[in-house]
């Protein structure tokens, strides 16, 4: 297969994001995920396959969908919009074009492109085709990653890529296992595995008040991120309920209602203690 032609399931491109690594940049947010974080703020990008999402308040209940079988086709006939499809399948060549319309605002802001999702490594082979295509041109190329994938699709990757941002969600085997659904050995070992060969990390926090934000955690991890070469900075990621309304649309609960945003003075608290530890920190993730 020609490397343009190589296709990828993508939910959204994101223009001018601030928060997926440095300057001004286009994120792209593939499809699938191997972890089911119960406070995702992207939802519909767990499923490795389109999905269709319903705004409810767009709804005016006129029944025009229950008269075609696809999902595909309901959101053709829905006149108000109210129905709609996460994932669209697109080339290297066709994505290529479109993030390249923004160069002039990556030189600018030295920004470029991101990989996100979801988990981009379930789709590696494109992420390193749309990796190599983009630094052949000189635009600047992260990954965000979740590290639950294979070692080896890592390092390919992470090899085609400028940047890893690298989630560490919890240090806790057990707790990492109860809150995402799956164990952290293998992050763990990926993340020492990349910090071998790549200097280029910015490890990245969700503080999620209640699951990952007790002393004992933050501290494990802010000594791990200081001990990992490569490591060059921290992003802490306060809680927001941004999700909320996508689980609804895909006709998921959302069991997070009661759970607050940690407020300022605790986040930077939080910065504080992973400083002292001689790590650049952000809060929120902006360059």
């Amino acid at each position: 297969m020609d490397e343009v032609d190589r296709t990828a399931l993508v939910f959204h491109v994101q223009r001018f994001s601030l928060q997926d690594g440095p300057g001004l940049r286009t994120t792209i947010f593939l499809k699938g995920c191997p972890l089911a974080c119960a406070w995702c703020h992207n939802p519909e990008s767990q499923a490795p396959a389109p999905e269709m999402l319903k705004v409810e308040s767009h709804c005016m209940r006129c029944g025009t969908c229950a008269e075609v079988d696809s999902d595909e086709a309901k959101v053709d006939v829905c006149p108000t919009g109210a129905l709609r499809m996460a994932g669209r399948r697109i080339k290297v060549s066709e994505l290529l074009e479109e993030v390249l319309r923004d160069r002039i605002f990556f030189e600018q802001s030295g920004g470029g492109v991101s990989f996100s999702g979801g988990e981009p490594l379930m789709q590696s082979d494109f992420v390193i085709a749309m990796a190599t295509a983009l630094r052949s041109q000189g635009i600047h190329v992260t990954l965000d990653t979740c590290g639950f994938a294979r070692t080896e699709d890592l390092l390919r990757v992470s090899a085609c890529v400028d940047l890893v941002l690298f989630d560490l969600k919890h240090l806790d085997d057990a707790r990492h296992r109860e809150v995402t659904g799956e164990s952290n050995v293998s992050i763990l070992a990926n993340l020492k595995a990349l910090s071998e060969v790549h200097r280029g990390i910015w490890i990245r926090v969700p503080v999620i008040p209640g699951i990952n934000d007790d002393d004992a955690n933050l501290e494990a991890t802010a000594s791990l991120s200081a001990q990992t070469p490569g490591v060059r900075r921290v992003d802490l990621l306060p809680y927001h309920a941004h999700g909320a309304a996508k689980f609804e649309r895909i006709g998921k609960d959302y069991s997070f209602d009661a759970v607050l945003p940690p407020s300022a003075e605790r986040m930077e608290a939080l910065a504080e203690r992973f400083r002292t530890h001689g790590l650049e920190v952000t809060i929120g993730g902006r360059a």
